[in-house]
């Protein structure tokens, strides 16, 4: 096959490549510029979208012996993930920017152009597995390594997607990939990983908010609507959140309070105690399925945050949304982050957390 590899310039990705050439594709490294000012975006060596990640995307490529070439996608990342991203906080959700990039960018934009130019699949180095189902179509499992595994920001996937993917790293731990790639003679098998948001160059995603959408005083306020204090804007809040709250007056029982509810209309962020936080009850808009779409109600674990816990729940598609039903309550679910839906290790799909209520039984 002939298979684009996109090279971040950290070692996943060096290392899925490899493995990609080995396998006896003929594959072509691609690095893509995400900022017509990479100095506005991270510094240092993690694994992403500055100058310093391409030239070691380069030289990684230069040790695998394929071609490589630089893909502006400045344009669509700002137009999709950073603008997303600035919305999403002023409308006073939380969102999650590597998933809409994945979704938007990766296997989108990218798998369009590669099409268009005669290639067969993308390679990453997402921690993931594919493997063919019972009913003939791609299905997407967790990766080997729990502790690396990227399903949950792959969740954005459809079967299409998935049918040009190749994630060459599903079956390995990053102890065997950064082994692997010293072997290899690849410079960056010590390279850290990246973590950060990678347009926010300093880390403080409250003060990047803040330059851009301005200043935006309001109240903080109790349950019973008592202000307790004061803010410089919503966007530096989100739900289930505990520290930086600056409240004066501690809470009667002397217990933390945490964050219940974001208004960014009025300016409003209620705080209260955590037992206050507890939802069983999640609607989810914009759906997308890896695969086929559940039939009827589904028995299935969903996944609510990256790097978060499984919850056991019951899943049912009605109409456009998907309501999901926690059989056990789960705290600081915050109306933007996904929801992935999972059928064992299966990712049967995703949707957008539009509302989380605690839901009284009958």
């Amino acid at each position: 096959m002939k298979v684009l590899a996109a090279m971040s310039g950290g070692v996943d990705s060096a290392v899925a490549a490899a493995r990609a050439a080995e396998a006896g594709h003929d594959v072509t490294g691609i690095h893509l510029a995400l900022s017509r000012n990479p100095q506005s975006y991270r510094s240092g060596a993690r694994g992403c979208c500055t100058i310093e990640d391409s030239n070691d995307a380069r030289r990684a490529a230069d040790v695998i012996d394929i071609p490589f070439y630089v893909w502006d996608m400045s344009e669509q990342f700002h137009a999709f993930v950073v603008e997303d991203f600035v919305s999403e906080y002023a409308d006073g959700r939380t969102p999650n920017p590597c998933l809409r990039c994945n979704e938007k960018i990766k296997f989108a934009a990218v798998l369009e152009r590669g099409l268009a130019l005669g290639f067969d699949a993308v390679a990453t180095g997402h921690y993931a597995r594919l493997r063919p189902g019972p009913d003939g179509l791609i299905e997407m499992h967790r990766a080997v390594d729990l502790g690396k595994d990227q399903s949950y920001v792959l969740g954005v996937l459809t079967q299409q997607q998935l049918s040009h993917s190749l994630f060459p790293l599903g079956g390995s731990t990053k102890t065997e990939v950064r082994a692997e790639a010293e072997r290899r003679g690849l410079s960056v098998a010590q390279k850290p990983d990246s973590h950060d948001i990678c347009f926010i160059s300093d880390g403080d995603t409250a003060g990047w908010l803040r330059d851009r959408l301005g200043p935006g005083r309001g109240e903080i306020v109790d349950t019973s609507g008592k202000m307790l204090g004061t803010h410089e804007g919503t966007f530096g809040f989100t739900i289930g959140q505990r520290r930086g709250l600056r409240l004066g007056t501690p809470a009667p029982d002397g217990k933390p309070r945490y964050v219940l509810d974001i208004e960014p209309v009025s300016g409003t962020v209620t705080v209260g105690p955590r037992e206050e936080l507890a939802v069983n009850a999640i609607v989810g808009s914009k759906p997308r399925w890896c695969g086929s779409v559940p039939a009827e109600d589904m028995l299935c674990t969903v996944q609510l945050r990256a790097h978060g816990e499984e919850h056991r729940a019951i899943t049912r598609v009605v109409g456009s949304e998907v309501e999901i039903e926690l059989i056990e309550p789960a705290v600081g679910i915050a109306p933007g982050q996904a929801a992935v839906v999972y059928d064992g290790t299966r990712v049967v799909g995703s949707a957008t957390i539009a509302s989380a209520r605690r839901r009284i039984p009958a």
